[in-house]
């Protein structure tokens, strides 16, 4: 809140227009977000949530994020889709950024590991799939979470995956990016007891229709326990995931619902 809109509302309690409790309420409220103008900031989430907003960097300018992110600095930073001209900017603006180029992400006050017994697995079908699965294990890293990677093992040569099943099995959650038929989930989910969450990509030859024909597979999924993000969405899969991993923590205290 602006000064000036404190002051306002102090007046309206001082002439008598305004109760003492609404002026309260009022002001408690406008605390959990700070309008720039061009973006209205929500500084409250992580008490609500357990972890702060997270900024989709596509579309804005340098010059927002950096205002934008100039406001979350009471914990982890988290921009995703990050054109390299922004990251320069907010890493020369924000002590300690990071520029993943490859998952296009921007990280800074990252926290230390927590001791988790669960781990992230994030299995791609192709080296292809990398840029969404490593913006998924950022965002998992981001919250304090664990992984486990395996890379370039999907249905085109099965022997590869069967290999190193003991990885997948010990994982509490695995997440599963594919691009082409998105044949993959299927084939773990199949296999493991632990939740899958499927993302396809937008990787593939023409009739691939730029990630919809691996969409349309994964959520057509026969395979129990198969959930599906959208298209190219590894930070909604890797969120996703550190939630349900930290469900599984038994000495870890649980986020209270504040709402």
């Amino acid at each position: 809140m602006q000064s000036e809109d404190t002051r306002r509302i102090l007046e309206e309690v001082a002439a008598g227009l305004r109760s003492p409790e609404r002026a309260l309420e009022e002001i408690q409220r406008s605390q959990t977000l700070v309008d720039l103008g061009f973006a209205r900031v929500d500084v409250d989430r992580a008490r609500r949530c357990g972890f702060p907003e997270v900024i989709f960097g596509q579309g804005k300018t340098p010059g927002e994020l950096v205002a934008i992110a100039g406001q979350l600095r009471s914990g982890p930073l988290l921009v995703t889709r990050v054109e390299p001209e922004a990251a320069e900017a907010l890493c020369a603006a924000e002590p300690g950024s990071e520029y993943h180029e490859r998952a296009r992400v921007v990280t800074a006050r990252l926290p230390e590991p927590e001791t988790l017994v669960g781990r992230v697995g994030i299995v791609t079908a192709g080296t292809s799939d990398l840029a969404v699965a490593e913006e998924a294990r950022w965002t998992v890293t981001a919250m304090g979470g664990r992984t486990e990677t395996l890379y370039d093992v999907g249905v085109a040569g099965l022997h590869r995956l069967i290999a190193e099943w003991p990885r997948l099995e010990a994982c509490r959650v695995l997440i599963v990016v594919a691009g082409f038929e998105g044949a993959l989930p299927s084939v773990i989910g199949g296999w493991v007891a632990s939740p899958v969450i499927a993302v396809p990509t937008s990787v593939g030859y023409g009739a691939s229709f730029g990630g919809l024909a691996a969409l349309l597979a994964m959520l057509n999924s026969c395979a129990a326990g198969v959930t599906v993000t959208n298209i190219d969405n590894g930070f909604g899969a890797g969120y996703s995931a550190a939630l349900i991993n930290r469900l599984g923590e038994p000495n870890l205290p649980q986020q209270e619902n504040s709402r």
